[in-house]
């Protein structure tokens, strides 16, 4: 069977690798794009080394980006005193959709988990700390998903700018718990941006 040749299991193995791609599911992507017409197959594959080798990550915030810094750090309209932080470039992309906030973000590419080695200096908070100083930064929204690993990253962050100049808020739990931010309604984050509480 064609799925037992090696080559095939090495690009289901790499479907299987995107968020939400089940075995069955990069089977028959895999499938697919072997029965494909040729050129929608090398469509495919430049498309990702174009877009891989295009997009790089914001030096200032951290987010996906094609120009340094990104548009949202470089537009004077946006609010610079308040600084929105997601775990990953995905919660921003979310937040946006929403078309309510107006700050600037802050993109951590993880959370704390200590039993996978990651702390603060992985996560680079010594970069947003120096961030939030240097930009007069007078509020901070936490909007980690509602996960244990993205509670803890709240609780630690608002333990860390407790006494400083700066209002920390966390969104309201609009947001489903165990959820991403990247999987919620439009309406549902308006309304946790809306419903944030001080921690």
């Amino acid at each position: 069977m064609v799925l037992d040749a090696p080559s095939v299991q090495r690009l289901v193995e790499a479907f299987r690798r995107l968020p939400g791609i089940g075995k069955r599911t990069a089977e028959r992507l895999a499938l697919h794009v072997l029965t494909a017409p040729a050129d929608e197959a090398v469509l495919l594959s430049e498309s990702v080394k174009e877009a891989r080798a295009a997009i790089t990550t914001c030096s200032r915030c951290g987010n996906l980006t094609d120009i340094n810094p990104c548009a949202i750090c470089s537009d004077d309209r946006r609010d610079a005193k308040t600084l929105c932080i997601v775990e990953r470039p995905a919660g921003a992309m979310a937040i946006e959709k929403g078309g309510t906030y107006k700050g600037r973000y802050h993109v951590l590419h993880g959370v704390l988990n200590p039993l996978e080695g990651i702390g603060p200096s992985e996560l680079r908070l010594d970069r947003l700390y120096k961030r939030i100083q240097d930009e007069g930064v007078r509020e901070v929204i936490v909007a980690t998903n509602a996960t244990a690993e993205g509670e803890a990253t709240a609780m630690y962050l608002s333990g860390q700018l407790d006494g400083d100049d700066v209002k920390v808020t966390r969104i309201a739990h609009g947001v489903p718990m165990g959820g991403g931010l990247e999987f919620a309604d439009d309406a549902t984050l308006t309304h946790a941006l809306q419903g944030r509480r001080s921690v």
